[in-house]
């Protein structure tokens, strides 16, 4: 094993990766079975895993920012709490937007995940820088 300066950061983003891989997939797979070139031909399903895709790619990048930010700038336990935080938020957001009939709390509690990882990663931050 190398001797790494950013594990934690690096398995979340293998662990991210292939979550925002795994939503490519379904909306490739969807495209396919339904004939859908561009766009989500008014179509709800589509739309939805469309819509899903779009927010884990805005919101895993500051996610993956503020994860090596605190590892370079704070001890490791609270880098894994931030990256657990986003890493399960992101999971749950998906599962709503991937699977058709998900109950909203997998979005709601998702979201809220994701937001307690942005918003501890922040303070973990200007803490680091100041102290």
């Amino acid at each position: 094993m190398h001797d790494f300066a950013f594990p934690i950061t690096a398995w979340s983003t293998v662990l991210l990766g292939v979550l925002y891989l795994w939503l490519t997939i379904l909306i490739i797979m969807v495209r396919r079975s339904d004939g859908i070139v561009l766009g989500d031909n008014n179509d709800r399903i589509m739309a939805k895993k469309i819509r899903g895709q779009a927010n884990a790619a805005e919101q895993i990048p500051l996610g993956l920012i503020l994860i090596a930010l605190n590892e370079s700038l704070n001890p490791a336990p609270i880098t894994l709490v931030i990256a657990a935080f986003l890493v399960i938020g992101r999971y749950l957001h998906a599962v709503y937007f991937a699977k058709d009939g998900t109950h909203f709390r997998f979005r709601l509690f998702g979201m809220l995940f994701t937001l307690i990882a942005q918003i501890l990663g922040l303070i973990g931050v200007v803490f680091g820088l100041l102290f």
